[in-house]
């Protein structure tokens, strides 16, 4: 479009240079006067006054005013072009000028008011509270145009409730992928905050290991795949926005699964960008168990911090155990701390496994995802490897029907 303008603006200017010449040419001075003194008094120039040939000088002035004319008029149009060109123009890319993250445009976020989310979820009756968290709870909620979703209620009990409310949707409203929840919309009164998800009907993978059917609906080939979305969805915070978002928060209860158990990253109230995450910005956050080390005693964040939450859900994957197990009134203990000694073990390994799980496994698959784990708990950041490095090591372990590349035989289970 630019050069296009840029190409209608030299032919007006050549236009205008020929008119001008051929006016001048048409009538040529009768002798060629000697040249004058630059301080040569501006009535020496007038036309008609000392010039003779006065009709000549008049036609040639009135050529000048038509072609000025004409130039301007095509140069206000070309503007005027432009202007509305670049109006009816909506990029679908953005860039927000203060967190700098690319905004890919995923339809409109709507703004609820109170009444409609109160009607949607039935007057937020507790038998469509679907789940809980740190400042509220989650209802199931059936908006006015029929679509299910998830509302959650935010208690603005305080101010560190107000900056996750804002920055789960500042957040969720810039980055889109289908391992991250979808936002649908939000709303905030004065003693509370809505946030509106896509309902993810199969609850939280917390909810189906450690619920009352414990995992047995999650077969292994279904906990690897849901392994495969999750880093997936990690990969996305890491390496495709810019600039990177580390979650803070990656746990089992914040992986949300469909009706078809293709696994959600939720729950972005701790999620920071780079740059933001020095030892003095930030308060220290997280679920005991998920925290890595390095964070943990030192308030050292990196997207290492996420690796290692993400060890600690492969091996609730793996073994069916929470990430910490209370042994006693005072005293607790660690997934991590349990499981590392015996995950190198191959003699051991296949006894610790989750019993729903262990007939059906591919014990080759096995040592290889405990692995995996392994290296994404280390204790040192720098030994973890990267949560790309992590993907492309669970790709080859997941089906070809349920997103990975393993070729399933008549004797795979």
């Amino acid at each position: 479009m630019k050069k296009i303008l840029h190409i209608l603006l030299k032919v007006s200017v050549i236009q205008f240079l020929c008119s001008v010449y051929a006016c001048t040419a048409s009538h040529p001075p009768a002798s060629q006067p000697s040249p004058s003194p630059f301080y040569t008094s501006m009535a020496s120039f007038s036309p008609g006054i000392q010039m003779g040939r006065g009709q000549e000088h008049n036609k040639l002035l009135i050529a000048l005013i038509i072609s000025s004319s004409s130039l301007g008029l095509i140069v206000l149009c070309c503007l005027c072009f432009w202007v509305v060109y670049r109006s009816k123009q909506s990029p679908k890319t953005t860039k927000n000028s203060e967190s700098g993250i690319s905004i890919s445009k995923k339809g409109s976020v709507q703004s609820f008011d109170y009444k409609t989310l109160e009607k949607a979820t039935g007057g937020f009756r507790d038998s469509n509270l679907v789940g809980r968290g740190g400042f509220g709870f989650v209802y199931k909620a059936c908006l006015d145009n029929h679509t299910l979703a998830a509302v959650k209620k935010i208690e603005n009990v305080s101010q560190e409730a107000k900056r996750e409310f804002q920055n789960e949707v500042d957040l969720l409203s810039k980055i889109q992928h289908p391992n991250i929840i979808s936002l649908l919309g939000y709303t905030s009164e004065i003693s509370s905050s809505f946030i509106v998800y896509e309902l993810m009907e199969k609850g939280s993978l917390d909810g189906l290991l450690h619920g009352p059917s414990r995992g047995s609906a999650l077969t292994w080939h279904m906990r690897m795949k849901i392994a495969l979305d999750t880093a997936r969805g990690v990969e996305y915070l890491h390496e495709r926005c810019r600039p990177p978002v580390i979650h803070r928060d990656i746990k089992s209860s914040n992986i949300l699964l469909d009706s078809s158990f293709n696994a959600k990253i939720s729950d972005f109230g701790l999620a920071v960008t780079n740059g933001m995450h020095g030892k003095n910005n930030i308060k220290l956050s997280g679920t005991l168990g998920y925290v890595a080390p390095e964070y943990l005693l030192d308030g050292k964040l990196t997207d290492k911090s996420d690796v290692y939450a993400f060890g600690v859900v492969l091996l609730e994957l793996l073994l069916g155990r929470r990430p910490v197990e209370k042994l006693s009134s005072v005293q607790c203990q660690s997934l991590v701390t349990w499981a590392m000694p015996q995950l190198t073990d191959r003699s051991k390994l296949p006894k610790i496994v989750d019993p729903v799980i262990k007939d059906t496994m591919d014990h080759k698959h096995l040592y290889q995802v405990a692995a995996v784990a392994v290296l994404c708990v280390q204790p040192e950041p720098s030994y973890r490897p990267l949560i790309t490095d992590v993907l492309h090591s669970l790709v080859p372990l997941v089906p070809v029907e349920l997103g990975g590349t393993l070729r399933l035989t008549s004797s795979s289970s």
